[in-house]
């Protein structure tokens, strides 16, 4: 995977395009979680509503019902009577003891002899637990002594009798109008009425509602009822038009998915907060992983378009169904972040997608074990995707990983069938199908559309049978070589410091492409020595060397070669200095005493690498060049080059916009040195053939017979120069010919081979 370079905008362009991006996926997300899709043959229907048209039940569905379970919680509530506490003597002994000092009081007022007989039925009116009339107070008053003695004495009796059994508030009229059979026999009618107003007037109720008691044994008859379940079959009716909808249609309505929902604020306001906190959590992981991700708005565009696509699906999917949850394609979201962004970023992305998926499908915990281990299996499985049929082997996996998930959570239930069997059969392999496709897809639109640089591209252009290649190899064959060796140096770095490898090595085979343009300006093309740029001025000379990078974003764009690859093209050398032909014109035009040249006339335009992989291609560029050009004598001289180029181009600013920190510099640069170590091995000079009058003087072997040189030592003539780490090595020169190649030395940052 490989994306686009990052932009130039100005940072606050930047930050606020990526927070509009960012709270738009949330807003999205928000608004998604919140919103009920209105599916087709819905309706909104509300309990006591009149139904518009007949409703039938699309499928057969048993569910718990709420509304029949709490039917049934209010008919065992109202089976418990109220709890009564039994009869209490107290009460009774309480009522006896009054009513003797009631009649205690109305004998005393009777025997008062100068109280007039209106001050006494006053007296008798103002007891406040007699309930008399004044018929039977003046009887009262009349009353021979003796019989009032045979009511005093039987009154007590009587209420002791009737207030023994139990007496409630809601019973207590019908005990009172029971007080005439309280009363004794014995005594005659007009003494027996008076005792039964005054028996009736003092009886009170001795058995209270306990309403603690009450409530926990409604409370436990509540709670032993089960959850009770409701059964539609398919095709069955639950309401005809212009019925009247009860609390029960409109449950069923809602379990098979054909209720209406209107928009719920609070269920939106817990949707937002769910989104935020779920946005923040990602964009820590991502930036714990891959920090770059967040500061490039093209690359942060692509995940969350695509999530936000997926959000929609899964609005429209993830419904209560059997099947349909189970072939949401969330495994090609997956396989196209990992594989058009990072795998990392995948990771964190569909595990805060399941989140999603859970508040949407209703903490369905098999579901969502099933899409999110299915998904991380296919962008595993997928991996770089540098072959058509990895989409290929990815949807198998897919499919094997969904039905055998699928299947155990099946077997986990006692009555599980055959037919749920074969729905996961089924469920799984369209699953994994519909999401390789989508994935393949995806990966081609995708790219193109947000100018992602994949790897079947790299790979194509990888094919030294690119018409560029071709050209940089038959047109600057010296270019071509030099191309290699930077691809292996830059390769190896990328790998060690864990940069985009692939996308390195493509990059350097084409860095150099715009050299192909004018070939014979560049030393490494140069056949007989001879350089063109003797003849031209300074500033022309870097002009033409300068053009090279113009040249090849030419090339490339005119060969349709991915951005990201014409990065490496317009960044490998930054806006460093051509300082061999600065320093070349500040020398003609000391000597002139003529205008300074203008130092802007010999720097590349850049920019600067903006991105570890350009950046690294620019370290190895330099490095490849200059040793080639130094030659340091040693190891040590070659650990010191290299610590000079790498200071130096960190001083002058080169990598300041590339993330490269410090600690990977350093295993660039060791990686480097191990590999120009052994590029630049000393190498043994052959031994010259004796005449046969010498023979028998010296064995004659080559320790490096098995190179293929051997062959050509008489084609050519041989000078031993001692370069290299000090030992003797061989250079071919043409017969006759006495010009060296040109090496220039000495200059800091102008050991490129390639500038002249």
């Amino acid at each position: 995977m490989t994306t686009g370079a990052p932009t130039t905008s100005k940072p606050w362009l930047e930050l606020g395009l990526r927070s509009l991006l960012m709270g738009s996926i949330g807003l999205l997300l928000t608004f998604l979680l919140a919103w009920e899709v209105p599916l087709i043959g819905q309706i909104s229907l509300s309990a006591g509503d009149v139904a518009p048209v007949d409703v039938v039940s699309p499928r057969q569905i048993t569910y718990e019902s709420e509304v029949l379970t709490q039917v049934a919680k209010e008919r065992a509530m109202l089976s418990v009577p109220d709890y009564y506490e039994p009869p209490q003597g107290r009460v009774r002994r309480q009522q006896v003891s009054r009513s003797r000092e009631i009649l205690q009081f109305i004998s005393v007022v009777r025997a008062d002899a100068y109280a007039s007989e209106a001050e006494k039925q006053d007296y008798i009116a103002a007891v406040p637990d007699l309930n008399l009339t004044e018929e039977t107070i003046e009887y009262i008053i009349t009353l021979p002594n003796v019989t009032w003695q045979a009511i005093e004495q039987e009154v007590p009796l009587a209420l002791d009798r009737g207030m023994r059994e139990e007496i409630r508030e809601s019973s207590l009229a019908a005990v009172r109008n029971r007080a005439a059979v309280l009363i004794s026999s014995d005594l005659d009618e007009e003494s027996g009425n008076i005792s039964v107003e005054i028996v009736r007037s003092l009886i009170q109720p001795n058995s209270f509602l306990n309403p603690d008691r009450t409530a926990a044994d409604r409370d436990m008859a509540m709670s032993a009822i089960p959850m009770q379940t409701n059964t539609l079959e398919r095709g069955e009716t639950i309401l005809r038009a212009g019925d009247i909808a009860t609390p029960e249609e409109v449950e069923a309505l809602k379990k098979l998915g054909l209720q209406q929902t209107s928009w719920d604020w609070w269920r939106a306001i817990q949707a937002g907060f769910f989104s935020l906190a779920l946005l923040v959590v990602t964009a820590g992981a991502i930036y714990r992983l891959y920090p770059q991700m967040l500061r490039q708005s093209r690359i942060l565009a692509l995940p969350l378009a695509l999530s936000a696509l997926w959000l929609v699906a899964a609005k429209f999917m993830v419904i209560p169904h059997n099947m349909i949850p189970y072939i949401y394609p969330l495994a090609a979201l997956g396989m196209l972040i990992a594989v058009l962004v990072d795998m990392r970023v995948a990771v964190v992305m569909i595990l805060g997608f399941s989140l999603v998926l859970g508040y949407l499908a209703g903490n369905n915990i098999g579901l969502i074990v099933y899409l999110t281990l299915g998904t991380l299996v296919g962008a595993v499985i997928l991996g770089r995707a540098e072959r058509l049929t990895a989409f290929l082997w990815a949807g198998l996996a897919i499919t094997v990983s969904n039905l055998v998930i699928a299947n155990l959570f099946i077997l986990t239930v006692d009555d599980f069938s055959s037919s749920q069997l074969l729905q996961s059969l089924v469920s799984s392999g369209l699953n994994g199908g519909l999401s390789a496709s989508i994935a393949l897809i995806g990966y081609f639109v995708m790219g193109n559309l947000f100018d992602i640089t994949t790897s079947l591209q790299l790979t194509e252009l990888s094919r030294p049978t690119h018409p560029l290649l071709r050209q940089l190899l038959l047109k600057a064959p010296g270019t071509y070589h030099h191309t290699i060796l930077v691809s292996n140096l830059a390769e190896r770095a990328a790998e060690a410091i864990g940069a985009d490898a692939f996308l390195v090595r493509v990059g350097a085979y084409y860095h150099d492409i715009g050299k192909t343009v004018r070939p014979y300006f560049f030393v490494e093309n140069i056949d007989d020595g001879k350089s063109p740029h003797g003849k031209l001025d300074p500033v022309t000379s870097a002009q033409i060397i300068i053009s090279h990078v113009t040249d090849g974003i030419d090339l490339g764009q005119k060969y349709h070669l991915p951005a990201r690859i014409i990065d490496f093209i317009s960044e490998h050398h930054g806006s460093q200095m051509v300082r061999y032909f600065y320093i070349q014109a500040c020398n003609q035009a000391q000597d002139d005493d003529t205008e300074a040249p203008n130092p802007e006339d010999y720097c590349y335009p850049g920019p600067n690498p903006r991105s570890k992989e350009t950046a690294i291609l620019l370290l190895a560029d330099t490095c490849e060049a200059a040793v080639r050009a130094e030659r340091p004598a040693s190891r040590e001289a070659l650990v010191t080059f290299l610590d000079k180029l790498f200071t130096d181009r960190v001083l002058e600013g080169a990598l300041s916009n590339s993330d490269l920190t410090f600690k990977e510099l350093e295993t660039v640069k060791q990686t480097f040195l191990h590999i120009l170590q052994g590029v630049h091995h000393p190498r043994i000079r052959y031994p010259e053939r004796r005449s046969p009058t010498d023979a028998g003087k010296g064995d004659g072997a080559s320790e490096e017979g098995g190179e293929g040189e051997s062959g050509d030592a008489g084609a050519d003539q041989i000078s031993p120069p001692t370069v290299g780490w000090g030992n003797p090595v061989t250079r071919r020169t043409q017969p006759g010919s006495e010009t060296p190649p040109l090496s220039f030395t000495g200059l800091s940052g102008s050991y490129r081979s390639g500038e002249i």
